[in-house]
This record gives C-alpha cells, sequence and structure tokens, in this order.
C-alpha cells in the first residue's frame, strides 16, 4: 500500500487525523485522541513525553506518525513548531514558573486560571472557524425552537445558553436530565439542537444529537477536537480547547464563544 504523503499544513494534519482515527486498533487511537487534545504540546515534548502521555508505548507512537505520512516523529513534530512557534506562547512554561514562583498560595492559585484563560481566549481567537459560526448562526436563528443541552463540565454552558436565549425572547428548551427524564420528543421539526460536551464525552449529550440527527434536525456542536464524537453526527461544530490548571479546567472560552453565539443569533432574529 502506498504511504500517503505527509500533511503540509495543521489543517491538513486534523483532516488526516479525522479520516483514519475510526479504522486505528486500540494503541494508535490512544495516540490520535491523545493528540487531537495536546496539539500544542507536540512542538515542545519528545517522542516518550507523548507516547506516555497517550498511555502507549514510543514505538507505538512512532507507528502513528507514520501512518499519518510522516517519515517519524521529527518530521511531524517540524509541522507542528513551524506553524506555532510564533503564533501560540509556551503555556506549560508560563504556569509552571508560576507555580514555582508562588506556590499553592490562592493569590497563585488565582494567577494561574487567569493566565490559562488569557492562554485559552488567544488560542480561541486564533483558531475559530468562521464560516462554521457563521452558519451555526444561521441555523439557529432561522429555527423554531433551539434545544441545548450539556452536562457536567458543559453544563454551566448550556445553562447561561438557555438564559441568554430566555432573556431575548427566543423559545429554548434546556435539556438537563433531571430525575432521568427525557425530551427528546419535544424536538419537532426544524428545531436545532446545541450539543455541548468535551472529553469525556457525555453519553447523552451525543445521544441526544444522534437523535435530531436521525431526524433531519440541525445540531450546533460545541466540543474540543477533531476527533469529538459529536463531529462524526455531520454537525456544524465549533471547537474550543482550555488550557487546564492541573486537573481542573476553566470554561473562559467556551462562555466567550456561547456568549458571542447567543448574542448574534438574537441580532438577525432581531433584524428579521
Amino acid at each position: 500500500m502506498k504511504k500517503p504523503a505527509a500533511p503540509a499544513s495543521v489543517d491538513e494534519f486534523q483532516e488526516r487525523l479525522v479520516q483514519i482515527a475510526d479504522t486505528l486498533p486500540k494503541r494508535l487511537r490512544q495516540c490520535a485522541d491523545f493528540v487531537a487534545h495536546n496539539t500544542d504540546r507536540i512542538a515542545l515534548s519528545t517522542v516518550a513525553e507523548l507516547a506516555a502521555g497517550a498511555g502507549v508505548q514510543p514505538s507505538a507512537f512512532m507507528r502513528f506518525c507514520q501512518l499519518l505520512g510522516f517519515a517519524g516523529f521529527s518530521d511531524m513534530q517540524r509541522l507542528f513548531r513551524d506553524s506555532y512557534g510564533q503564533r501560540w506562547p509556551d503555556y506549560a512554561t508560563r504556569l509552571d514558573n508560576l507555580r514555582a514562583e508562588g506556590g499553592q498560595s490562592p493569590s497563585a492559585l488565582l494567577a494561574e486560571f487567569i493566565e490559562a484563560g488569557r492562554l485559552s481566549l488567544e488560542r480561541l481567537a486564533s483558531t475559530v472557524d468562521s464560516e462554521a459560526l457563521d452558519a451555526a448562526v444561521a441555523a439557529l436563528a432561522a429555527a423554531p425552537t433551539i434545544h441545548v443541552m450539556g452536562m457536567r463540565r458543559a453544563f454551566p454552558v448550556a445553562t447561561y445558553l438557555s438564559y441568554a436565549f430566555e432573556k431575548m425572547d427566543i423559545p429554548s428548551i434546556l435539556h438537563d436530565g433531571v430525575g432521568k427524564l427525557g425530551r427528546r420528543h419535544a424536538i419537532r421539526p426544524g428545531d436545532v439542537v446545541i450539543a455541548i460536551s468535551f472529553a469525556p464525552y457525555t453519553q447523552e449529550t451525543i445521544d441526544l444529537a444522534a437523535y435530531a440527527r436521525e431526524r433531519g434536525n440541525e445540531v450546533v456542536a460545541i466540543t474540543d477536537t477533531v476527533t469529538s464524537p459529536l463531529r462524526r453526527l455531520g454537525v456544524h461544530a465549533l471547537d474550543v480547547s482550555e488550557v487546564d490548571v492541573g486537573s481542573f479546567r476553566a470554561l473562559s472560552a467556551t462562555l466567550s464563544l456561547a456568549i458571542a453565539l447567543a448574542v448574534a443569533v438574537g441580532a438577525v432574529r432581531q433584524s428579521r
């Protein structure tokens, strides 16, 4: 089998990742999932560090690089160094410095979250897909009713969107799963679903999005990576990735995206 040409850009890399992700065996799929969630680390990490993060041997990670079309890890890393070297800051180093200088005092912890939020917003500004955002706004503005669902970490985003729509007199339903009661049968022809989920993805949110797509309804997905299961449903995908502090992730960039989405939808509906 002829080896594919190596991706020439990060966008091509992400497209290739989506194409092969579902066909990979378990260990290589672990590599794909880890890379999709941590593309910013490729330029600065060793193959051993990335393999450890993915939970595989370095040899498996090297095989993953070759399946993408690269001669080896160095070639893949060079692509990301060239693309992100001047655009994305080394946030891991900055956060490590904050910890070293301030320890774990409340003020130092606040500084870490502020820095993580700033970097998340910068990343969103440089990676947002304007065409996908325009398409999402157009679909939502035309919907008789907007259905919103986001569980666990995504729940604050879902509740904010529902609040914003209510204040703008836009018909919407928050699917919160309280009491294990589902409202999927409230989705009518022409309605649009906003599905919000980040790794580890919430099955209830994915199921609602899949149900809506099966019925022919459009879905706007706010998610984190090109390998998100929501993207496979044929949705309007809005990707947002948050920088974490330890194992905790704030929602600075996600809420900013949600606010912009709600206000844009309100403005279009009012103009009509």
